[in-house]
């Protein structure tokens, strides 16, 4: 088996991860893509796709915290789950993978700041 079949399949529209859920894994997206939706007061409010090679859940492997969006499959998608305890040994084997789940908050942390701006100040 090649290690791009190592994850799970999800169908269109299969929801990989639920908002108020606890978690204590992440996902890499091996292909296809997914949508990341907020729900507040019964209303799903859409606010990203990400696409193969992209990564969520990462915050669980750190605070252990409910989710904090609901992650759907948009078209099928293979994901592959990574525990707290497979992370920390891909980190000691190759530290800069920890490099690249800080570089992705990182320009996640950047675009919510400037959404917040636009909100409060406009465009």
């Amino acid at each position: 088996m090649k290690a791009g079949e190592l994850g799970k399949i999800y169908k269109d529209g299969e929801i990989i991860v639920r908002q108020g859920d606890v978690g204590d894994c992440m996902y890499v997206i091996q292909s296809g893509q997914v949508e990341v939706m907020k729900e507040k007061n019964g209303v799903e409010m859409p606010l990203t796709v990400l696409r193969e090679g992209g990564i969520f859940g990462e915050m669980a492997l750190l605070d252990k915290e409910v989710r904090s969006a609901t992650v759907r499959a948009l078209g099928e998608v293979r994901i592959l789950t990574v525990d707290k305890k497979t992370f920390l040994r891909w980190m000691s084997e190759d530290p800069t993978v920890a490099f690249h789940v800080v570089e992705m908050m990182s320009k996640r942390i950047r675009e919510l700041s400037e959404e917040l701006v636009k909100l409060k100040f406009g465009d």
